[in-house]
C-alpha cells in the first residue's frame, strides 16, 4: 500500500511539473519513455537468448568461470 501511495505522489508531482513545461520538453519526455521502454524489451530478449543457449550448450560453474577468467 505504501508503494501505491508513493507512486501516486510521484505521478501527481510530475504531471504537476509537466503541466508547465514546452510542447517541445514533452516530446523529450515521451521520447526518453520509449527509449526506457525499447531497452527494457531488448534486456527481455537478450535474456531469453541466454536461456536458450544455456539449454543448447549447458552452463559452467561459478568456479570454472572464474578460472576461466584468470
Amino acid at each position: 500500500m505504501e508503494t501505491t501511495n508513493r507512486k501516486q505522489a510521484l505521478l501527481k508531482a510530475i504531471y504537476e511539473r509537466l503541466e508547465q513545461v514546452y510542447e517541445d520538453t514533452l516530446e523529450d519526455v515521451l521520447e526518453l519513455l520509449n527509449f526506457s521502454e525499447r531497452e527494457d524489451a531488448e534486456d527481455i530478449a537478450d535474456a531469453v537468448a541466454e536461456l536458450e543457449d544455456a539449454k543448447v550448450n549447458g552452463t559452467i560453474s561459478w568456479e570454472d568461470y572464474q578460472k576461466k577468467i584468470k
